[in-house]
């Protein structure tokens, strides 16, 4: 029967990171993954150029249950010690916006200096394995994998969550913290596209592709980035954004236009251009048609400049407060990470160790800490699988 002091079920970004940081501890490591090749969800991030950190990142980035949990992690390996890493690869990136960093060329850049890192500390990358069984043993663990037993002083479970399934994604960290007795939080998909009943589509189809810069609010959340309008509903990083705060039956709430005061602009056309029709004077503003659409939904007629006062305000409103209830989302087809997972009461914050068992540790996003959009999520893979390298 093998024997390893380690063994990381799960070869991304935070398996891969974990396994690294203990072979270089001289622990004779086993990196397992299901898949054939390492680091699907790297490769295909970012557009295929891997947005693999945030200059901003600090926990207010993330959601939890335990809000303080994610600290002390990514305090001991920052967003500053991957971009060390990135740039003694000689990796080119650069800044997209608020502090989101890409690779100039391609995210297989990443997933080469984690398989040449994993290569050089001597970790043993099995690929195409699956992990039948577990069996907790007096002092350590034993896998069956792909037939083949394998008996393991520590054991870190990396496979992520439940989000885009055809890059192989798995509720195999759930089933292994159900087998150990541990809580999970309540899983959903986040950073997702939301959809729209029928009634609401058929205002909105019209605008597919259509995309503007807004601030989405929901409850005390809000965020201003892009909205793209889909066939199904709304998406682009805004509504990606909002979507881990949203919840079946909330309302959003859209300004189209956040930077302009579009009160102001209306009487000034009411003044001076006052032929013009209401969705022409929009149309300086938005997306031509994103400003026919807003007409459309404001009842908007006659020229601009025999809008009362009370009607220009109507006509404000219907581009600074449009209210939108959601159905759901495109579910974990499409959403880029998981919300909810396992508790972090159940774990150590400076290892990632199960507290009720000795050896075990979850990391990455299986865990319950979400990042938001924009390379939070990759930080939170290496600095949990950093801090459990350091000690498993």
């Amino acid at each position: 029967m093998e024997k390893f002091d380690l063994t990381v079920i799960g070869a991304g970004a935070a398996g891969m990171m974990c396994a690294i940081e203990a072979g270089r501890r001289g622990r004779r490591v086993l990196l397992i993954d299901h898949m054939s090749t390492p680091g699907e969800k790297i490769r295909i991030s970012g557009g295929g150029r891997c947005n693999f950190t945030n200059t901003r990142t600090s926990a207010q980035n993330f959601l939890s249950n335990n809000p303080h949990f994610c600290k002390s992690a990514l305090k001991r390996y920052t967003a500053a010690d991957f971009i060390a890493k990135v740039d003694g690869y000689n990796i080119a990136y650069h800044e997209k916006t608020l502090g989101q960093l890409f690779c100039d060329q391609s995210s297989k850049q990443i997933i080469t200096v984690l398989t040449d890192e994993c290569r050089d500390a001597g970790v043993e990358l099995r690929l195409s394995t699956s992990v039948e069984t577990i069996t907790k043993l007096d002092n350590g663990f034993r896998l069956n994998a792909n037939g083949a037993p394998i008996e393991t002083a520590s054991l870190v479970i990396a496979t992520g969550g439940k989000s885009i399934p055809k890059m192989g994604a798995t509720d195999f960290a759930y089933r292994v913290a159900e087998q150990f007795g541990i809580n999970i939080i309540e899983t959903r998909p986040a950073l997702v596209p939301l959809t729209f009943a029928s009634d609401l589509l058929d205002q909105t189809k019209v605008l597919s592709g259509v995309s503007a810069t807004t601030e989405v609010r929901c409850g005390n959340a809000a965020f201003r980035e892009a909205l793209l309008f889909t066939h199904r509903g709304v998406s682009g990083p805004s509504i990606l954004q909002i979507s881990s705060y949203w919840r079946e039956g909330d309302t959003i709430e859209i300004d189209l236009a956040p930077e302009i005061d579009v009160a102001h602009k209306l009487r000034e056309a009411r003044q001076n251009t006052g032929k013009l029709a209401p969705q022409t004077v929009l149309s300086k503003m938005l997306p031509k048609r994103l400003a026919e659409a807003v007409a459309v939904r404001a009842d908007a007629g006659a020229k601009i400049g025999e809008y009362s006062s009370a009607r220009l305000n109507v006509l404000a409103e219907a581009v600074k407060n449009w209210r939108i209830k959601p159905v759901g989302s495109e579910g974990y087809r499409t959403a880029e990470v998981t919300l909810g997972g396992i508790d972090t009461n159940e774990l150590s914050s400076k290892t990632m160790e199960v507290r009720r068992t000795p050896g075990l540790y979850f990391i990455g996003e299986a865990v319950d800490v979400t990042g938001w959009l924009g390379g939070y999520n990759f930080q939170w893979a290496w600095s949990s699988g950093w801090a459990a390298g350091q000690v498993a």
